[in-house]
């Protein structure tokens, strides 16, 4: 078995752990914990010294290991990424019936390809808020399905489109006939608690199939949540494979990235900073030295990409065409949606040559508007060089994506060579 298919198969089992950006923040501190890390609550005084560490806000991970002999203005190296993917989120009062059937309310996060989760067994995962001042992470198993109409009642459904209404049309059965159980008191039992000591959730649906590597040289992974799991991953074990170098290494995992990324635990919010900082003063820096310090870094960005489709060619840049497993991507843009800068662009280039990693670019054909990602939010808030970075995928924002599994390994490659200098 390659390398990189040894690398695809612990993304595959870091996305089966990952329901929700919740159980991606744990899964990852697990992962680190395993590696030495030592956690950090933020209410307690904060522990510098050399070493690793790692905290958790709500479903956001940063992580960050110091080195012997690190001072006030010794720069940071930081991946970024984002643990959430698009789904639908449990709406408050969920239950509902409709013909017969008991259905689910759920209100779209993100920007899913709605067709793309029709057909499939649904679960839901994330946390459950209790009255005594606790958290708890939860997930069913395959519970739920949004079903499609079948052809023999939307005869032109072919040759017009499928046509979906975000409300009428996206709502899991779960039920049917007599049975009208409640969705939270199924989540609360599996929680192990009372249904009344449920004060708030943030739970949502996620596709049950299991990641599968396949093709006819075990080329491809097919998944969901690989926008931006397999970002969040790479960073993991690029991070935990590591040696201590001359900056300090970060590991920034934003939650809400597909909501717009507003929000105490997103990248427009203050965590990384609030983290910089006290990182900063258990070095004695004062604000001129912290300032210096962020002179000398580097953020990159790392979030997926396109790969050329074959099928729709006249959607891409007819000459920046990224191939899967043809290395990852730098992603440019003139108008900033994303971060890469020329300078940003050297560093890449530098960590893909010192990783012996072959790169490729994305830009957006000039007809078509551009995403965006956490690149310029953390350039903008944090004030350092950030390029953006990612592996080409197909699908993107399907319930089941395509990436390469060589370009997965990469990514990962590049990205401890970034942490290396």
């Amino acid at each position: 078995m390659s390398a990189a298919v040894d690398h695809a198969l612990d993304l595959a089992a870091f996305v089966a752990a990952s329901p929700s950006s919740f159980h991606a923040a744990a899964e990852g501190a697990r992962r680190l914990e395993a590696a030495g890390f030592a956690r950090q609550i933020e209410s307690e005084p904060w522990q510098g010294g050399p070493g690793g560490r790692y905290l958790i806000r709500d479903g956001a991970l940063l992580a960050w290991r110091v080195p012997e002999g690190a001072g006030p203005t010794t720069p940071y190296r930081i991946l970024g990424s984002h643990t959430d993917s698009p789904s639908f989120k449990l709406k408050p009062n969920p239950d509902f019936v409709s013909a017969g059937w008991g259905q689910v309310g759920v209100e779209i996060y993100g920007g899913p390809l709605l067709n793309s989760w029709l057909d499939r067994e649904l679960g839901l995962a994330g946390r459950l808020a209790l009255t005594d001042g606790r958290e708890v992470l939860v997930r069913t198993g395959p519970i739920m399905r949004i079903p499609q109409l079948a052809i023999h009642l939307d005869r032109a459904v072919n040759d017009q489109g499928l046509q979906l209404s975000k409300q009428q049309h996206t709502a899991p059965i779960w039920l049917v006939g007599d049975d009208h159980r409640s969705v939270l008191d199924h989540l609360a039992g599996l929680a192990g608690v009372a249904t009344a000591e449920i004060g708030g959730f943030d739970v949502l649906a996620y596709d049950t199939a299991a990641p599968a590597v396949f093709g006819i040289d075990d080329q491809f992974l097919a998944s969901s949540r690989l926008d931006n799991l397999s970002s969040v991953h790479a960073s993991l074990v690029a991070l935990i494979n590591s040696g201590p170098g001359d900056s300090i290494s970060v590991l920034a995992a934003f939650d809400h990235e597909e909501a717009g990324s507003g929000s105490r635990s997103g990248a427009a919010g203050p965590i990384l900073a609030d983290v910089l900082d006290r990182i900063a003063g258990s070095l004695g820096a004062d604000v001129d030295e912290r300032h210096r310090a962020l002179a000398g870094s580097y953020c990159l960005s790392a979030d997926a990409g396109h790969a050329v489709h074959p099928n729709y060619a006249g959607r891409h840049d007819p000459v920046n065409r990224p191939l899967m497993n043809g290395g990852p991507l730098l992603k440019i843009n003139a108008n900033l949606r994303y971060a890469s800068d020329a300078r940003g662009a050297a560093i890449w280039h530098a960590a893909c040559r010192a990783a012996g990693v072959t790169g490729q670019e994305f830009v957006s054909n000039n007809d078509l508007p551009c995403g965006t990602t956490i690149g310029p939010l953390t350039a903008t808030r944090i004030g350092i060089t950030t390029v953006d970075v990612g592996v080409p995928l197909l699908s993107m924002h399907s319930a089941r994506e395509l990436a390469g599994v060589e370009d997965l390994r990469a990514l990962a490659q590049a990205m401890q060579a970034f942490l290396a200098g």
